[in-house]
């Protein structure tokens, strides 16, 4: 690149085109896996983005700031909008143990992976951030091994709103950590107003996006693309507004997809033109998420902790869900399903590492040096977890492995 830079001048600069070319070669490497094996395309992007962060890729520096922390900001605010708006809230009211789930999981990933890392003498505030980070499930992981694998089914549904309701809380509680990071000995209400802040901020931006789009569709079929490219626009400017009042444009973008399901409960898809829109988002953000863990501090003393991390997360994650499966709806062995398929983590916990990296610029690189690699670690196998766990669950309308051209040839039909 040092020696093309010397005559190629394209319009748009340099990283564009290595952009471009990584994202058509992640494109290109996550159909050919999906075809020939039947795993999800995040698994062949998260593979170009790994390879090309180890080989030194340079158009993603760490830690993320200006248009890269904006994009991945906006292709999570995306996709947790569109999980928003799959929960019914009435649900919970004839399905309580569903949010006792959600709770006891969540609980249970942040204790477990904070001894797990104390255990190994980590610093208790280090270990309690990324106890946090690890709370979050991907919905963006999920949503792409769903689509892939054609699964739907009780644990299909149950896992994507577990997964979702876990980000709501980390979203919630990094943000109001971050800003007592320096401050362990708050008190109550010193540590309560940071929450109330975060909560209120996102949830006002998310009632006025929830508005202006239950308005919209007032006069606006769901599946004009004229509404697709207006909610593209608002959710952008709910993101960046979010973000600029002190609030969290995920979590606003995710609240403003629940309320907006209230609002307007009729069933509503993602209209085409936005499905496209949204994949190719969410390949940007799969392969950013991987070009930057893969450029974190590799060595033997942070594979232990890694593993430890992992290990720790995925035990809580099914614990969790078993303790509340008690008329909640499922069989135990649905419940076992569901919590492996809660173990991808990507761009939401990669916000998480990138919110605590910008408050401390002590605590933040050691937060990061655990948190990076078992990101893309669990990116890539809470892929292939997730996809596993569907298919025994049997909800998957896709086989798992394709042998031979003829299930290839039927799987391209």
């Amino acid at each position: 690149m040092a020696i093309w830079a010397d005559w190629l001048r394209p319009s748009a600069g340099l990283p564009t085109v290595q952009w471009s070319i990584l994202l058509a070669v992640a494109a290109l490497v996550g159909h050919l896996l999906q075809r020939h094996t039947g795993l999800p395309k995040v698994v062949g992007y998260s593979m170009v983005g790994a390879i090309a962060g180890l080989a030194g890729f340079s158009g993603a520096a760490w830690p993320l700031q200006g248009t890269a922390l904006f994009l991945l900001e906006l292709g999570v605010s995306v996709v947790l909008f569109e999980a928003g708006g799959r929960i019914a809230l009435r649900w919970f009211r004839h399905n309580p143990m569903v949010l006792l789930q959600s709770v006891a999981e969540s609980a249970l990933t942040a204790l477990f992976v904070y001894h797990a890392l104390r255990w190994f003498d980590v610093r208790p505030m280090v270990a309690e951030a990324v106890g946090l980070i690890a709370m979050a499930a991907s919905p963006a992981v999920l949503s792409r091994v769903i689509m892939d694998t054609r699964a739907s089914g009780p644990v299909t549904e149950r896992a994507m709103v577990l997964a979702t309701l876990s980000t709501l809380y980390a979203l919630t509680l990094v943000s109001a950590r971050t800003g007592l990071m320096h401050r362990p000995q708050a008190e109550l209400m010193e540590t309560l107003f940071p929450v109330a802040v975060v909560l209120g901020v996102s949830f006002v931006v998310a009632g006025m996006l929830a508005l202006a789009l239950r308005m919209a569709l007032r006069v606006m079929s769901p599946t004009s693309e004229n509404t697709s490219m207006l909610l593209i626009a608002l959710i952008t400017a709910a993101t960046a507004l979010a973000a600029h009042f002190g609030g969290s444009a995920p979590l606003a973008a995710l609240l403003g997809g629940i309320l907006l399901k209230q609002l307007n409960p009729r069933p509503w898809a993602w209209p085409r033109q936005l499905g496209t829109a949204s994949s190719m988002l969410m390949m940007l953000m799969f392969v950013l998420v991987s070009v930057v863990a893969a450029k974190a501090d590799w060595n033997p003393a942070v594979a232990g902790l890694v593993t430890a991390v992992v290990l720790a997360r995925g035990i809580a994650k099914v614990l969790g869900v078993g303790a509340g499966n008690w008329g909640s709806g499922t069989s135990w062995r649905q419940a076992l399903w569901t919590g492996c398929a809660m173990s991808p983590m990507s761009s939401v916990a990669l916000l998480l590492v990138s919110q605590f990296v910008a408050s401390s610029i002590t605590l933040g690189p050691r937060i990061a040096s655990i948190a990076l690699p078992a990101i893309l670690l669990m990116e890539v196998l809470g892929a292939i977890l997730a996809t596993f766990a569907l298919h025994r669950a049997g909800e998957t309308s896709r086989p798992m492995y394709v042998e031979g051209t003829t299930a290839a040839g039927e799987q391209r039909g």
